[in-house]
């Protein structure tokens, strides 16, 4: 079953506090009502609760993401003919409503069909923002930058989901813009049902897909490039069958193939040229930007002569040429992101089955976030029941080789579909930090420099600085009040946090991190509240 058919840090992130910390700071000393960092004394006899400087828990750990489908208006735009403000505002709703649910990642896609939802040189803009393909938008923005900055802002990830090769979807209606690559290359686009697809045999049509993802990852300040199951396009049947499939027309790359002495087998070369672009692809994004993460999405059955027994369906390995085992096994993604897309209790694709067979492949260890079909919410006879998708939640959660989950799609839960985000609230009460990748990088970020200050009402307000040459990406930060530790987190922009204390107890231990954009954390700097004058922490 388918999915339903620029700088890159930022010089204030480094040196210490800012001069308006610095002043900040200066204030409160002279104040003398916050806290100082004070050596752990000895528990007295007979004392129960906590001791003073006992280490908070683990920060929460857990990738919480989001696909934005831009093709024919899933997510976003809305429609096709909305203004570029109108646009802005309904992305500015979905990272709000993503922030508010402890979302930590959003995957938006970014080309629908060999076009653009931003300004390039390669291929045309899309018609999903402007109503006409190639037509730019009016006022000029850049929707792409402004995903990436809000994103960040909000301590949200963004990873630019492509489709490789497809290159005009079947819901499309303006003419193809003289740029694309069906006007410029029509050798090796070829028509296939509804659909025109660049031919995985062509080399042209390879090197165009790795050009648009190297331009996005040089240019922008994305954390992931994503790709999804399209390889070879989903079988088009002859018509008035059920059974009869059309052959992909990629009859001139097979014959230029063989004419270069090639041996492979037909299917075994297709699977190549899908094997050829995925390395590739995780080789160039590693070169270029070694802190962005490669993921990919596919269909989500196994090699038929591999599944576990009972399982049966689309075999994505003979249909789509897509040996997903091997990639995983050639370690050529960061993570994977299997749509698993059927309900627990449909035996032949039984969600947790699936789940555990993907593991089992990770002969890697890489990350595993599989894709729920967050989306079968809707108002049809099918349609699933909220608790589907928190049960099956659950099931990763209970799996250690699971490291999160990303929802098809964020429609689903920008609308509360039956309750959808409601029945999720308990499940993402707390933010969760992306999991290290520490394959890429396990070197930590230097602790930060925190300064704390005691306001009316019990609230307490934290400054934090940078330190060293590594980026920092977020905040993590723990208070105790009572017996109670509490965890948050805050993006590395947002220098100044306010906490607020839950219940009656005061807020007497604060505790604050510095994580890098790879998920690594700092020493962990601890103060402890006292009636004294404020310091900076050592």
């Amino acid at each position: 079953m388918a999915r339903p058919r620029a700088g890159d840090t930022d010089p204030d992130s480094r040196g210490g506090l800012s001069s308006r910390a610095a002043a900040t700071l200066a204030m409160a000393l002279a104040l003398a009502i916050a806290c100082t960092p004070v050596p752990a004394p000895e528990a007295p006899p007979g004392a129960t609760g906590p001791p003073p400087f006992e280490e908070p828990p683990p920060a929460p750990r857990e990738f919480r993401a989001a696909w934005v489908a831009v093709v024919a208006n899933i997510d976003w735009p809305s429609r096709r003919d909305l203004a570029p403000a109108q646009q802005r505002a309904e992305m500015l709703s979905i990272l709000d409503r993503a922030r508010a649910m402890n979302l930590n990642a959003i995957i938006l896609q970014v080309r629908p069909s060999a076009d653009a939802i931003y300004p390039s040189a390669i291929e045309p803009w899309s018609e999903y923002l402007t109503n006409e393909q190639g037509r730019a938008p009016h006022p000029a923005w850049d929707p792409l930058a402004a995903w990436v900055e809000e994103a960040h802002a909000r301590g949200i990830e963004l990873h630019a989901w492509f489709n490789p090769y497809r290159a005009r979807h079947n819901k499309a209606q303006s003419p193809l813009a003289p740029g694309h690559v069906a006007r410029t290359h029509p050798q090796v686009v070829k028509s296939y049902g509804e659909y025109l697809w660049m031919d995985p045999g062509e080399p042209v049509a390879a090197q165009r897909t790795l050009d648009v993802i190297l331009d996005v990852v040089r240019r922008y300040d994305i954390d992931g490039v994503h790709i999804d199951d399209y390889f070879y396009p989903y079988p088009e049947k002859v018509a008035g069958t059920t059974d009869v499939e059309i052959d992909f027309p990629d009859g001139p790359s097979w014959r230029a193939y063989q004419a270069s002495g090639g041996t492979l087998a037909r299917a075994d070369w297709r699977r190549q040229n899908v094997n050829a672009l995925i390395e590739r692809i995780h080789d160039a994004v590693r070169r270029e930007k070694r802190w962005v993460r490669f993921g990919v999405s596919p269909f989500g059955l196994g090699r038929p002569d591999r599944r576990p027994v009972g399982i049966a369906g689309f075999s994505q390995y003979d249909k789509l040429y897509a040996d997903v085992e091997l990639w995983m096994r050639k370690c050529w993604m960061d993570y994977l992101a299997p749509q698993l897309y059927w309900p627990r209790a449909q035996a032949p694709q039984a969600f947790g089955v699936l789940l555990d067979y993907w593991i089992a492949q990770n002969a890697c260890g890489r990350h595993l976030f599989p894709g729920l079909f967050t989306s079968r919410i809707d108002a049809s006879a099918q349609s699933w029941a909220p608790g589907e998708i928190v049960a099956q939640v659950a099931e990763v959660r209970r799996r250690p080789g699971s490291a999160g989950h990303i929802h098809f799609s964020m429609a689903a839960l920008a609308q509360n579909r039956a309750g959808i985000a409601d029945a999720l609230a308990a499940e993402y009460a707390q933010p969760a930090l992306v999991p290290a990748s520490p394959w890429i990088d396990a070197s930590p970020p230097a602790a930060p420099d925190v300064a704390v200050n005691v306001m009316p009402g019990g609230r307490v307000e934290i400054e934090a600085g940078a330190r060293g040459d590594k980026p920092v990406a977020s905040w993590a930060v723990w208070t105790r009040a009572g017996n109670e530790w509490r965890f948050t987190s805050f993006p590395r922009g947002q220098a100044r946090m306010m906490l607020r204390p839950v219940g009656a107890a005061a807020i007497d231990r604060v505790v604050v991190s510095a994580v890098d954009r790879l998920g690594n954390e700092s020493r962990r700097v601890a103060l402890e509240l006292v009636p004294t004058a404020r310091t900076t922490a050592p």
